[in-house]
């Protein structure tokens, strides 16, 4: 292949795919954390903090379903499963640093100190993390509450998410395979073809 202005040959861009993976991953990013910190969250109530979460876990739900499908039919599986993870997992964790952040405005005392959007994501990476350092704890039942449904949403995520990624992944590659052998046997038989003629 050469280019069309310089009649040089064209080198191929192998790298491509991965690069549009990651800017992808990176602006999805880049925006949801955006969105946290602009979006004005402190004048919800208690109950619209609960619908808020429910509604946010059902489209963490959404997301993942919508990427898991997407994988089976990308041409490169395992960069989409990057991506799928990576976005599944942004919007968890700032659903969850969004929750406790109005659960601290609607409820004080529902954690050791008032929490300021930072606050908020630390203890949400800090509990994801598992490291849990202390400094930050829930108080309140809501709180609490709050922090094991993250703690279980994250070990699904980190467990069941990742073995679903594969498995789509895994069928994705079978059915490329699939196509390859396919399109390869019918230029052997257009071959044989034109050797019996």
């Amino acid at each position: 292949m050469r280019d069309g202005r310089t009649g040089r040959p064209r080198l191929p861009r192998p790298h491509r795919p991965a690069v549009v993976a990651c800017a992808r991953t990176f602006v999805i990013t880049t925006g949801l954390v955006t969105a946290y910190y602009l979006l004005p969250l402190r004048e919800r109530s208690t109950t619209a903090t609960s619908w808020l979460l429910l509604g946010g876990l059902v489209a963490v739900v959404l997301v993942f379903v919508w990427e898991a499908y997407a994988i089976l039919s990308s041409p490169h599986p395992r960069l989409k499963a990057v991506e799928a993870l990576g976005a599944t997992l942004v919007l968890f964790l700032v659903l969850f640093a969004g929750s406790y952040y109005v659960l601290d405005g609607t409820s004080p005392g529902s954690f050791s100190e008032r929490l300021t959007k930072t606050d908020a994501l630390y203890f949400t990476l800090t509990t994801f993390a598992t490291v849990g350092y202390g400094d930050i704890t829930a108080r309140s039942q809501v709180g609490r509450v709050m922090t094991m449904l993250q703690m279980t949403g994250g070990l699904l995520l980190a467990g069941v998410a990742v073995r679903v990624l594969t498995s789509a992944v895994a069928v994705r590659l079978r059915r490329q395979q699939t196509e390859d052998d396919g399109s390869e046997g019918d230029q052997e038989d257009g071959q044989s073809e034109a050797d019996r003629q």
